[in-house]
């Protein structure tokens, strides 16, 4: 995992983001922050799995589902299966050691 600092690849609002094979984040501060890298590292994991590419494409279709259905582009984006995944295990350091393949499945 390689961890790069970058405000201007992020989008106001947010912190960090994954893009196989690294996490981008807008402060080295953050760089500290266990609970960002883990959220990271399990949108890592989830590409991994998905062979990358598929992963960015399920999630840009899933996204724009959620859109249409919410009609708010912030609660597609809470609402993507991979994002909810993370989000909810963010805090748990030891999710990734005990996490199954293809996790994200259970919060479609």
């Amino acid at each position: 995992m390689l961890v790069l600092v970058n405000k201007y690849l992020l989008r106001k609002g947010f912190n960090g983001i994954a893009l196989w094979p690294f996490i981008i984040l807008r402060k080295k501060e953050m760089k500290k922050d266990l609970r960002i890298l883990n959220h990271e590292r399990i949108h890592l994991q989830q590409q991994a799995e998905l062979l990358v590419l598929f992963f960015y494409f399920w999630y840009l279709i899933e996204f724009l589902v959620r859109w249409v259905h919410y009609k708010n582009r912030y609660q597609a984006y809470r609402n993507i299966s991979f994002e909810r995944e993370a989000y909810t295990n963010e805090k748990d350091l030891n999710y990734l050691k005990k996490r199954s393949f293809y996790s994200f499945m259970k919060f479609i």
